[in-house]
């Protein structure tokens, strides 16, 4: 089968966003290339035969980002492509930069979409103890405290690269201790309950919206073995869902947070946290607000470049 490449312009800002639209219409993968991601790179094996190569030295993008998504030829997405511009361009009303927001498309045969993914991917240190690693690289951890976390691209939302998962997973280290209840909301690829299982958390339940969601982030549950016992399920956010668990995790966009903060509120053992990602600058003080009006009180507030995290906890009985 022969697939066509539908590849968009737009900001570092808006890559998540784009992906999750690309991945409603139908997407069976998505890649990133993000121009500040080379700003990371430290020398390493980018080369194609495995040797030392200097980032600088690599072809990339030098501004913006590129959100490329994969269709089957017969799926004829070419005749929705301007709706796809449309919906990328509104996502100036959420206060997201869509960037010039253009579509190009182009074919790609079977072989080319086999190893579409190698050229962008490679292992990345996302935390002080989480190192996002391509399912296909023989990559061994630096030291006894490094957890790898393996994603396949082909089925993820994204390559967990983003500043709103390294927010997300920095807030996860700094309140786990071992053997914590999770939440995770709107899961996508599941980097984030995975991660959390590596790093000892006890029963994880994961949620998303999307069902390619849900199929994405358990087939890289499989790709890790330490990751077993993750329950993963369609749902509209906590809706339905009652329990008390000792952590909600959600790495999505102010405007579902705010909807998720009575929810969090209900599902949280007293002294629980609720970790929040994916809040814009302009969107904070509304989180915040949403946050505080509920009885939440605020610990920590994390940012990387205009992303913003939250780490806010249920206050014990004893606080109240």
């Amino acid at each position: 089968m022969d697939w066509t490449e539908l590849s968009i312009m737009t900001t570092s800002e808006a890559v998540e966003a784009v992906a999750n639209i690309l991945m409603a219409y139908g997407a069976t993968g998505v890649s990133i290339e993000d121009a500040k991601d080379f700003e990371k790179l430290k020398p390493g094996r980018y080369g194609d035969h495995g040797e030392i190569v200097d980032p600088k030295d690599l072809t990339h993008i030098r501004q913006g980002a590129i959100v490329s998504a994969y269709y089957p030829n017969n799926q004829h997405i070419d005749d929705q492509a301007d709706q796809i511009a449309t919906r990328v361009r509104g996502l100036a009303k959420f206060d997201l930069n869509p960037g010039p927001a253009e579509v190009h498309l182009t074919p790609v045969v079977n072989q080319d979409w086999q190893t579409a993914w190698e050229k962008y991917y490679h292992p990345v240190s996302i935390s002080r103890f989480i190192t996002i690693v391509p399912s296909w690289e023989d990559y061994q951890p630096k030291s006894t405290q490094e957890k790898i976390v393996r994603l396949d691209p082909g089925m993820a939302f994204g390559t967990g690269t983003h500043p709103t998962t390294r927010l997300s997973l920095q807030a996860l280290e700094m309140v786990m201790q071992g053997g914590e209840s999770i939440l995770d909301v709107g899961t996508g690829s599941g980097v984030l309950s995975i991660a959390a299982k590596l790093m000892g958390a006890g029963e994880i339940h994961a949620y998303d919206v999307d069902d390619i969601a849900v199929e994405s982030a358990e087939k890289n549950i499989q790709l890790n073995p330490g990751a077993k016992g993750i329950r993963v399920a369609a749902n509209d956010l906590l809706a339905g869902i009652h329990t008390q668990a000792d952590i909600v995790v959600a790495n999505i966009l102010a405007e579902i947070i705010v909807p998720l903060v009575p929810q969090a509120w209900d599902n949280l053992v007293p002294g629980g946290f609720f970790l929040t990602s994916g809040i814009i600058k302009d969107k904070f003080e509304t989180v915040e607000n949403a946050m505080t009006s509920q009885g939440f009180q605020i610990i920590e507030t994390l940012r990387m470049k205009d992303w913003y995290g939250v780490i806010a906890q249920k206050p014990k009985d004893e606080d109240k």
